[in-house]
């Protein structure tokens, strides 16, 4: 029973550090789910425009913004207008901030 006390505790210690390692990383994994889940799709396509600009060319645009993961997370939540054409992005009021958040830092890796 000693020599199985080891492997025990290094099966929990390795359960546990996979598991602190997903959730770590869980933002950057969730966020195309994310964007399915809040029905972003319905509107956004990653590389080509539709009824709002792709996920791609927000990116591109906002790069070199220092301001643009709070700017367009407020944007997610509380909607705005003018930026892409006539077309407004409506309030988003099912995201959450932290949510808005999430997708804005994944929109921006798409460069």
């Amino acid at each position: 029973m000693m020599g199985m006390l080891p492997m025990l505790r290094f099966r929990q210690t390795a359960t546990i550090l996979l598991a602190l390692a997903l959730l770590a990383s869980s933002a950057a994994f969730a966020s195309p789910e994310l964007a399915r889940s809040k029905n972003c799709v319905a509107c956004h396509h990653l590389e080509r425009k539709m009824i709002g600009p792709a996920f791609k060319a927000i990116a591109e645009r906002y790069a070199k913004d220092d301001a643009a993961t709070k700017v367009l997370s407020e944007k997610i939540v509380k909607g705005g207008g003018g930026n892409w054409g006539p077309t407004p992005m409506p309030p988003q009021s099912t995201v959450s901030p932290e949510d808005a958040e999430t997708l804005v830092k994944w929109i921006m890796s798409q460069q």
